[in-house]
């Protein structure tokens, strides 16, 4: 059974750890990838649904959301075809599903620094809007 000291020291452990964490995070070298100020028009979508079960559209809206909340990452894709994984500026990074889902099946004009990304593209994005 754990006691009320024994949850305390847990706390405090994973307070240490987290602390411990965001200061690696800060000591790292930073490198930001070369980048581009770009504006992208397309949709925003649950990647999972949309490429492995075909799943999209209006219909699709709040299954998209309830997957964001389940940390289905959302992506944007856009009307050039190509796939845009919205990233953090942050160090520790930020999540970047809540800015995303109530946009979710939707058209979205999104713009931001946009970088290769390993053979992907991504983008941290600065103003999203949804497609006038």
């Amino acid at each position: 059974m754990i006691t009320r000291l024994s949850t305390a020291l847990i706390a405090v452990g994973y307070a240490t750890l987290a602390g411990a964490g965001t200061a690696s995070a800060q000591q790292m070298a930073m490198k930001k990838p070369a980048s581009t100020q770009k504006t992208i028009t397309g949709t925003v979508v649950d990647v999972s649904c949309k490429f492995g079960q075909g799943l999209t559209g209006a219909d699709h809206r709040m299954c998209a959301q309830v997957c964001a909340d389940k940390g289905i990452p959302l992506g944007i894709l856009g009307t050039d075809g190509k796939l845009y994984i919205p990233t953090s500026d942050q160090m520790p990074g930020e999540a970047q599903n809540a800015r995303l889902k109530d946009f979710a099946e939707q058209d979205v004009t999104v713009s931001g620094a946009v970088f290769n990304a390993g053979g992907a593209n991504a983008i941290q994005i600065a103003s999203i809007k949804r497609k006038a």
